[in-house]
């Protein structure tokens, strides 16, 4: 079952002395935890409203309703935040990575199992998952359309067509 509550980010610190967060993004950037209204502590027990919110280098400088000094914001430091799934759509193709985690690895063709996914590695230019097959061996299988073939969330599975070399008996 999926979770409702995702983690989003944790708090590392303060700017300022008004009780501004520095928060680093554990999702897909700062500047999509900072179209978020609410965040939430506790897995989603304790609701958390964003009065402000910007991008700032790789992380994101939050505004929470009730924290207006420094020493509030810095007694904060190293909480977990989490998003509400609800409050996102993600476009179609787009996937939260606490959800892919886990999926059945399958050759897309031959249907043949190779293992758990894992991880998955943000590199920049695509993502990366890590395959732990049977043995326990970490196989690296780049995210881009000719590799990954179909991604069934709700079945549990990850069908792909891996590249030459990555599984020792590839084709």
């Amino acid at each position: 079952m999926r979770n409702q509550y995702l983690e989003a980010g944790r708090i590392v610190g303060t700017h300022g002395v008004r009780g501004e967060l520095r928060v680093e993004p554990w999702c897909d950037s700062a500047a999509f935890l900072a179209k978020l209204r609410n965040l939430y502590g506790e897995r989603g027990a304790e609701k958390l409203k964003v009065v402000s919110s910007r991008v700032h280098k790789s992380l994101l400088l939050l505004q929470l309703e009730g924290v207006d000094t420094v020493e509030q914001a810095d007694a904060l430091r190293g909480k977990i935040l989490y998003l509400d799934r609800a409050d996102v759509k993600l476009p179609k193709g787009q996937y939260f990575m606490q959800d892919m985690i886990g999926l059945t690895v399958l050759d897309a063709d031959t249907g043949k199992r190779y293992g758990l996914l894992t991880e998955v590695m943000r590199t920049g230019a695509n993502d990366v998952y890590q395959v732990t097959g049977e043995d326990k061996v970490n196989y690296l299988v780049p995210a881009i359309p000719d590799v990954v073939r179909e991604v069934d969330i709700d079945g549990g599975v990850l069908k792909i067509r891996p590249l030459r070399g990555i599984f020792e008996d590839a084709d």
